[in-house]
């Protein structure tokens, strides 16, 4: 194992224990046998139910067995059976509930009716079915939980296989003719192994503790074999005059279910990447060694609804911290618009969700100043922001699939938060949403509020997230990629209403997006961003006359427009953007320019006011006199 896994097995407390406990189980029931095996089954005469001492240091049962080994080695029979009845279990859960995914409709329906007959029979009913027509035993046991265990475990198959069936990934394999075997062992069960595997630690405590409870009734395990609930079945009758041959058992089952609880939370956790380890190999750099501050136009302190200065904005992983977002400043005017720019992994994204307090909680923001209106957003609780905040800041995310709730229908979405503050009534709100969905385009907008997300296009869910953010009237809306799933028509049209809102009511948007002729036809003012820092800043105009640092000229270059010469290649940019854990002695963008010279590999540019009342981080900044050639008109 990998010292990254086992930092992630031991990165808390919590994960600590469980992996200590599971480990000394597992030992116990490999060694366990061989070293205590024949003081667990010879029986001595001499020494009937003798309490604890430094002979046996858990006592005696009543035929003179020393009740600790008796204990170390019915470890591997419980755990062996428990095991095996959660893989009956899982194998039978994955036929019923994963399979008929790729075997058809038909299929499908007839497993879920047998599933469903299968979970009206009581637990009980079932293994105790099961043990009187196979007799008692072990192994009559194991089978009686697997069956009971199954249909659990085949709903939760069937449910997550039911969120990948439509998949593209998996109807491009069906097209492609690939078995569907390979299309179960390859396809479906690797993309919901993880929550499974999760499931199964959970329940291999549950299936121990129902095997010693069957075995405690004469079910289970039979003599002269034994495991720990057949050790408390036969301490039974002497529990009040030799109690610790039932302490003993009874603690090692519960030890043993708290152990595989624990270690089915832990793999929850890690799933969810929750309390992921840090290691302090690079410290976050502290508030006075951010970068020096960006160039400030005059009247900016009485005018500025947003300002930002010097963002930083890291993310804890296993070797240390990443920092996808650098220094980052820019200011938003009432009534303005400004784009940001950039290749994917530039840090548009972080930059914007930094702003809007949106940042995951094991992310760190840091800033010399992150204003809202005056209001300082790195001093505001949650709660705070909720309710200074909350209705006079918007956000338009990137993927509107996974940002709408499944179970809530469109109306619902669109004026549960002016209903909850209380700022309308529900018929006000309703008129007020078909409304603005009518403005987007989108058609039949009263019978759209009674659907589901799911039952609307890819493109309309975009504009419903685009009408959730003007809903509320906000002050500042950011938009992260708001036209990335809508026509080059519909996308007209939303731009433009984005543009008359924020004309008419003075507010402000800050909108992401990785094409820059978009921008251009929205924006007044673009910020371009490279490799987490914002490489120039610049007006509309001046961007279309020809901007000052070569990464910018080379987008606009690589912009396709109505003049370009179709026989020729598109202008691309050569390499790749660098990876957020690179060290970059100078400017980032230096192995990819062909103006690069020796300075720019080794001292970093800082962006500084230039003469086209903008700003540029750039050593040799283009001259503004030569247009690119792809450039838009």
């Amino acid at each position: 194992m990998s010292k990254t896994r086992l930092g992630k097995l031991a990165a808390t407390p919590t994960r600590s224990l469980a992996t200590v406990l599971v480990l000394a189980l597992v030992v116990l029931a490999v060694v366990g046998p061989w070293f205590w095996g024949d003081a667990a089954r010879t029986a001595d005469p001499a020494h009937l139910n003798e309490a604890p001492s430094a002979a046996h240091l858990l006592g005696t049962d009543n035929l003179g067995r020393d009740v600790l080994a008796r204990v170390l080695a019915a470890t591997r029979p419980s755990l062996l059976m428990a095991v095996g009845a959660t893989l009956i279990a899982v194998v039978l859960g994955a036929v019923v509930g994963a399979l008929p995914t790729i075997l058809g409709r038909r299929f499908q329906r007839v497993f879920a009716s047998v599933l469903t007959t299968w979970m009206a029979f009581p637990v009980l009913l079932v293994a105790l079915f099961t043990t009187i027509l196979l007799g008692p035993g072990a192994t009559t046991a194991v089978l009686a939980m697997g069956l009971t265990m199954t249909p659990v475990f085949g709903r939760l198959m069937q449910t997550l296989t039911a969120g990948i069936e439509s998949s593209d990934y998996l109807v491009a394999a069906r097209m492609l003719g690939i078995s569907r075997t390979r299309q179960f062992t390859r396809y479906v069960l690797p993309n919901i192994a993880e929550p499974v595997l999760v499931y199964i630690t959970l329940n291999i405590g549950g299936a121990l503790l129902a095997l010693s409870s069957l075995s405690f009734l004469g079910l289970g395990v039979q003599a002269p074999d034994f495991d720990w609930g057949r050790m408390l079945g036969d301490a039974l009758p002497a529990v009040y005059t030799s109690p610790w041959t039932t302490i003993a058992p009874g603690a090692a089952i519960v030890v043993a279910g708290v152990a595989f609880g624990l270690a089915g939370e832990v793999l929850a956790g890690i799933a969810r990447n929750q309390d992921s380890p840090v290691h302090t190999a690079r410290t976050p750099a502290p508030a006075d060694d951010l970068g020096p501050a960006a160039p400030v136009r005059p009247g900016d302190a009485d005018s500025t609804l947003l300002a930002v200065e010097n963002l930083r904005v890291e993310f804890p992983t296993a070797d240390g911290w990443t920092t996808p977002v650098r220094d980052v400043s820019l200011r938003l005017y009432p009534g303005e618009i400004v784009g940001v720019v950039g290749e994917s992994g530039s840090g548009k994204s972080v930059t914007a969700m930094a702003v809007a307090r949106l940042t995951s909680s094991t992310g760190s923001v840091r800033a010399r100043r992150l204003d809202f209106d005056g209001v300082d957003l790195t001093t505001l609780t949650d709660k705070d922001l909720r309710t200074r905040i909350g209705s006079r800041l918007a956000v338009v995310f990137q993927d509107p699939g996974t940002c709408l709730n499944p179970a809530l229908r469109i109306g619902t979405q669109l004026t549960e938060g002016l209903v909850h503050e209380g700022r309308t009534t529900p018929e006000a709100s309703r008129r007020k949403a078909v409304h603005l969905l009518e403005r987007l385009r989108i058609t039949r907008p009263a019978a759209r509020l009674a659907q589901y997300p799911d039952e609307l296009s890819g493109g309309m869910r975009q504009r419903v997230l685009i009408a959730m953010a003007q809903m509320a009237e906000a002050d500042l809306i950011i938009a992260d990629e708001p036209t990335t799933a809508l026509d080059m028509t519909v996308q007209h049209h939303v731009l433009r209403t984005l543009h008359e809102r924020c004309r008419q009511d003075r507010s402000a948007a800050l909108v992401v997006s990785h094409d820059i002729g978009v921008l251009t036809s929205l924006c007044s003012r673009i910020v371009v961003m490279y490799a987490g820092r914002v490489v120039e800043e610049l007006s509309v105009d001046t961007l279309l006359k020809g901007p000052a640092h070569p990464y910018t000229r080379a987008l606009l270059a690589s912009l396709p427009t109505l003049e370009t010469d179709v026989d020729q290649p598109l202008d691309t940019i050569p390499g790749h953007p660098p990876h957020p854990d690179e060290q970059i002695s100078g400017c980032a963008f230096a192995p990819r320019c062909p103006r690069a010279e020796d300075r720019c590999r080794s001292e970093l540019p800082v962006l500084a006011a230039d003469s086209q009342d903008g700003a540029v981080a750039c050593w040799i900044p283009l001259s503004t006199l030569t247009v690119p050639s792809g450039s838009a008109s």
